[in-house]
């Protein structure tokens, strides 16, 4: 068979390939385009009425404001390059520069220090950061210059590192806000070696961790959070465009679809959706998992003997967005959002999304602002998590005027929205990467069945979207190659 031939045959297998996608949220619509595109037969089941996952908007008086994530990671460039191919490069917008504050400090609130990593500075001795740890604090973290280099670069505990080299203000009014506010992660329980790749080369190579930290920021003072960017309109306008390249490619989406078991049969998998097995047309050859991961180890345990069916419980955040009338809010009192030492507040952190956002900002009247009050941590419950809507409302404005100094005023609320979800446990968890490892391992030995979310590529799109194409190329090579094209 010549190869023109060959391509001929190969696409026609593709077109009778057919892949079920279980789960509309990025990973999943990501994983959905990439078997698409090649020219497998793609159905994808989302259990709720829309597809988006956590990139989610609403309308809240008058504006669509997203209430999930509202921006991405630009580190490795993924999801700018699916961005700039779906059509969207000109509506990538970047932050104010201004950057974010810490609240819960004994002499109050204060910017949060440029030229850090997690948190950790580059000079105790800069103003902006003795502002935080005060005269003994710094002292304290100048200490680490002058210990002795004999047991450099053995931790992995981002928490027992700092504590042990800069003192338990650093970690406290410092790091502990930053992975609190990012991760919901404790910092003892945070690897360094995963959060900060190469922390503890440096600070063996310069002998002390301020100076590793100084080492890898390269003399950058750049404000905390600024290696981000959003889509000016939402972030969900990116689910748009991947929902329209989609149906383009002739991807079948079915919401309001849940799917509840999967059954190995002689061709490959059948799914029950809603009670109810398919059967016939409605077996696939391959089947990628692209839900929480309670869900996917529930859906997934029965067909996989080597996962287990449970795991450690994860963050569970509760997040009010409000659009309020407060004019005193117009100078950005706070920057773009607030951070808190752990303990010192209700709220975990804050963002003030018209601060931060000016293509949000120039679509609000003047005075008015739109504000997002994040509850839930890493062994904490939210505090609204039993509130109905008004008194969850009023405990966010309560929290929004003690983190931004500003008293907010409850009947000048012009709108909310509150939403909850289960965050999936950080990537950089001392012992997540064993336990994902097995998890992957396990599934990926079964023939025609993968997985992709966050839950195993770590939280956020600059880490969900790669592993969804890499998971993605896996599984379509293993339909149209056959099984061993899994493990190539």
């Amino acid at each position: 068979m010549s190869g023109v031939e060959d391509l001929a045959h190969l696409a026609e297998q593709a077109g009778h390939t057919r892949v079920a996608v279980v789960g509309g949220g990025i990973s999943g619509l990501v994983a959905a385009m990439e078997c698409a595109r090649v020219g497998l037969h793609v159905t994808v089941f989302e259990a709720s009425d829309r597809v988006g996952g956590v990139l989610r908007s609403a309308d809240i008086a008058g504006l669509t404001v997203d209430v999930g994530a509202e921006s991405f990671a630009t580190r490795g460039g993924h999801v700018r390059a699916l961005i700039d191919e779906l059509d969207l490069s000109d509506a990538v917008a970047s932050p104010n520069p201004v950057g974010a504050w810490v609240a819960g400090l004994p002499a109050g609130a204060a910017p949060l220090p440029g030229g850090s990593v997690l948190g950790i500075p580059d000079n105790p001795w800069r103003e902006d950061v003795r502002r935080i740890l005060g005269w003994s604090g710094a002292w304290r973290a100048y200490v680490d210059r002058l210990r002795p280099p004999l047991t450099i670069g053995h931790d992995r505990s981002l928490g027992h590192l700092v504590r042990k080299r800069m003192g338990q203000r650093v970690l406290d009014r410092l790091v502990a806000p930053v992975t609190t506010g990012v991760y919901s992660a404790r910092p003892d329980d945070i690897d360094v070696d995963l959060a900060a790749p190469g922390l503890n080369a440096a600070l063996t190579r310069t002998g002390s961790l301020s100076g590793a930290v100084a080492d890898l920021v390269g003399g950058r003072q750049s404000a905390p959070g600024g290696a981000v960017q959003g889509l000016a309109g939402g972030m969900t306008r990116l689910v748009e465009a991947l929902s329209a390249r989609l149906l383009d490619l002739g991807v079948d989406i079915r919401v309001d679809t849940s799917v509840t078991a999967l059954a190995e049969t002689p061709t490959g998998w059948g799914l029950t959706t809603d009670g109810a097995a398919t059967e016939g047309a409605e077996e696939f050859a391959a089947v990628i998992v692209a839900v929480t991961e309670p869900e996917a180890r529930a859906l997934l345990s029965p067909v996989v003997s080597a996962l287990e069916a449970e795991t450690a419980a994860a963050p569970e955040i509760e997040l009010i967005t409000l659009v309020i009338d407060a004019p005193d809010l117009d100078t950005h009192p706070r920057g773009t959002g607030v951070l808190t030492v752990p303990n010192s507040h209700v709220a975990k952190a804050l963002t003030h999304s018209t601060a931060k956002w000016p293509w949000l900002d120039a679509l609000t009247e003047p005075g008015t602002h739109v504000v997002r009050v994040s509850f839930g941590a890493q062994g904490e419950v939210p505090a609204t998590k039993d509130l109905n809507d008004a008194d969850a409302v009023a405990l966010a404005v309560a929290e929004a005027s003690a983190l931004l100094g500003v008293t907010l005023h409850p009947q000048r609320v012009r709108g909310w929205h509150r939403d909850g979800y289960v965050q999936s446990q950080p990537a950089a968890t001392r012992g997540r990467p064993e336990a994902v490892a097995a998890a992957r391992g396990a599934i990926r030995a079964v023939s025609g069945l993968g997985a992709v979310g966050a839950w195993l590529s770590g939280t956020g799109l600059a880490q969900v979207v790669p592993d969804a194409v890499a998971e993605a190329d896996r599984v379509r090579r293993a339909a149209l190659w056959g099984h061993h094209a899994q493990h190539e």
